[in-house]
Protein backbone atom coordinates (compact mmCIF):
# COMPACT_ATOMS: atom_id res chain seq x y z
CA UNK A 1 0.00 0.00 0.00
CA UNK A 2 1.28 3.48 -0.82
CA UNK A 3 2.29 5.76 2.01
CA UNK A 4 -0.30 8.38 2.92
CA UNK A 5 0.44 11.87 4.11
CA UNK A 6 -1.04 12.35 7.56
CA UNK A 7 -1.62 15.36 9.78
CA UNK A 8 -1.18 14.65 13.48
CA UNK A 9 -3.24 16.45 16.08
CA UNK A 10 -2.49 15.79 19.74
CA UNK A 11 -2.06 17.33 23.17
CA UNK A 12 1.59 18.37 22.96
CA UNK A 13 2.57 18.26 26.64
CA UNK A 14 1.00 14.87 27.28
CA UNK A 15 1.57 13.07 24.02
CA UNK A 16 4.51 14.41 22.01
CA UNK A 17 6.69 11.39 22.81
CA UNK A 18 3.86 8.97 22.04
CA UNK A 19 3.15 10.66 18.71
CA UNK A 20 6.83 10.39 17.80
CA UNK A 21 6.53 6.63 18.26
CA UNK A 22 3.64 6.53 15.80
CA UNK A 23 5.55 8.68 13.32
CA UNK A 24 8.61 6.44 13.61
CA UNK A 25 6.66 3.29 12.77
CA UNK A 26 7.52 4.04 9.13
CA UNK A 27 4.05 3.22 7.89
CA UNK A 28 2.84 6.73 7.14
CA UNK A 29 4.32 10.10 6.32
CA UNK A 30 3.48 13.04 8.50
CA UNK A 31 3.89 16.75 8.50
CA UNK A 32 5.72 18.61 11.24
CA UNK A 33 3.74 19.45 14.31
CA UNK A 34 2.82 23.01 15.20
CA UNK A 35 5.78 25.29 15.91
CA UNK A 36 6.79 25.78 19.57
CA UNK A 37 5.89 29.50 19.44
CA UNK A 38 2.42 28.79 18.07
CA UNK A 39 1.94 26.02 20.63
CA UNK A 40 2.85 28.38 23.48
CA UNK A 41 0.06 30.72 22.37
CA UNK A 42 -2.47 27.93 21.91
CA UNK A 43 -1.84 26.18 25.22
CA UNK A 44 -2.42 29.24 27.40
CA UNK A 45 -5.84 27.82 28.13
CA UNK A 46 -7.62 24.51 27.81
CA UNK A 47 -10.19 26.32 25.69
CA UNK A 48 -7.40 27.35 23.32
CA UNK A 49 -6.32 23.73 22.92
CA UNK A 50 -9.88 22.55 22.32
CA UNK A 51 -10.45 25.36 19.82
CA UNK A 52 -7.26 24.40 17.93
CA UNK A 53 -8.24 20.73 17.76
CA UNK A 54 -11.79 21.70 16.70
CA UNK A 55 -10.32 23.85 13.95
CA UNK A 56 -8.08 21.03 12.72
CA UNK A 57 -10.94 18.54 12.54
CA UNK A 58 -13.27 20.99 10.81
CA UNK A 59 -10.62 22.04 8.28
CA UNK A 60 -9.64 18.46 7.46
CA UNK A 61 -13.27 17.49 6.92
CA UNK A 62 -13.97 20.61 4.84
CA UNK A 63 -10.96 19.80 2.62
CA UNK A 64 -12.33 16.31 1.95
CA UNK A 65 -9.69 14.50 3.99
CA UNK A 66 -10.21 11.25 5.82
CA UNK A 67 -10.29 11.71 9.57
CA UNK A 68 -9.52 9.06 12.19
CA UNK A 69 -8.77 9.23 15.90
CA UNK A 70 -6.38 6.90 17.69
CA UNK A 71 -6.12 6.81 21.45
CA UNK A 72 -2.40 6.63 22.29
CA UNK A 73 -2.51 6.77 26.08
CA UNK A 74 -1.28 3.16 26.37
CA UNK A 75 1.97 3.82 24.49
CA UNK A 76 5.00 3.96 26.76
CA UNK A 77 6.48 7.40 27.28
CA UNK A 78 9.73 8.20 29.13
CA UNK A 79 8.29 11.48 30.43
CA UNK A 80 4.85 10.24 31.45
CA UNK A 81 4.76 6.48 31.95
CA UNK A 82 1.00 6.36 31.64
CA UNK A 83 -1.76 8.73 30.81
CA UNK A 84 -5.51 8.76 31.03
CA UNK A 85 -7.56 8.21 27.94
CA UNK A 86 -8.70 11.42 26.31
CA UNK A 87 -12.24 12.06 25.16
CA UNK A 88 -13.40 11.26 21.67
CA UNK A 89 -12.20 14.26 19.62
CA UNK A 90 -15.25 14.01 17.36
CA UNK A 91 -17.81 14.62 20.12
CA UNK A 92 -20.03 17.57 19.31
CA UNK A 93 -19.39 17.64 15.56
CA UNK A 94 -22.13 17.20 13.04
CA UNK A 95 -22.40 17.32 9.27
CA UNK A 96 -25.28 17.62 6.80
CA UNK A 97 -26.88 20.51 8.67
CA UNK A 98 -26.62 18.74 11.99
CA UNK A 99 -28.30 15.51 10.90
CA UNK A 100 -25.24 13.25 11.23
CA UNK A 101 -22.94 13.09 14.25
CA UNK A 102 -19.28 12.52 13.41
CA UNK A 103 -19.06 10.12 16.35
CA UNK A 104 -21.56 7.91 14.49
CA UNK A 105 -19.45 7.66 11.34
CA UNK A 106 -15.81 8.30 12.28
CA UNK A 107 -13.63 5.87 14.10
CA UNK A 108 -11.74 6.65 17.28
CA UNK A 109 -9.58 3.56 17.59
CA UNK A 110 -8.74 2.03 20.96
CA UNK A 111 -5.58 -0.12 20.72
CA UNK A 112 -4.95 -2.95 23.14
CA UNK A 113 -3.63 -1.90 26.53
CA UNK A 114 -0.96 -4.61 26.63
CA UNK A 115 0.47 -4.21 23.12
CA UNK A 116 -0.58 -0.76 21.96
CA UNK A 117 2.49 -0.06 19.81
CA UNK A 118 2.14 -3.17 17.65
CA UNK A 119 -1.63 -2.86 17.59
CA UNK A 120 -1.39 0.66 16.15
CA UNK A 121 1.46 -0.27 13.80
CA UNK A 122 -0.44 -3.26 12.43
CA UNK A 123 -3.73 -1.39 11.96
CA UNK A 124 -2.91 2.23 11.12
CA UNK A 125 -2.86 1.77 7.35
CA UNK A 126 -6.28 0.12 7.43
CA UNK A 127 -7.64 2.84 9.73
CA UNK A 128 -6.44 5.57 7.37
CA UNK A 129 -7.85 3.86 4.28
CA UNK A 130 -11.16 3.32 6.09
CA UNK A 131 -11.26 7.01 7.04
CA UNK A 132 -10.71 8.03 3.41
CA UNK A 133 -13.53 5.74 2.24
CA UNK A 134 -15.87 7.14 4.88
CA UNK A 135 -15.04 10.71 3.88
CA UNK A 136 -15.65 9.90 0.22
CA UNK A 137 -19.18 8.72 1.13
CA UNK A 138 -20.09 12.14 2.54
Amino acid sequence: MAKRQVFYSFHFDNDVMRVQQVRNMGVIEGNPSVSPNTWEEIKRSEAGIKQWINYEIEQAWAKGMGVVGIHIHHLNCPNNTSNKKGSNPFNGYTINNGTIKLTDILRCYEPSSWNAYNDIKNNIEQLIEEAIKIRNQY
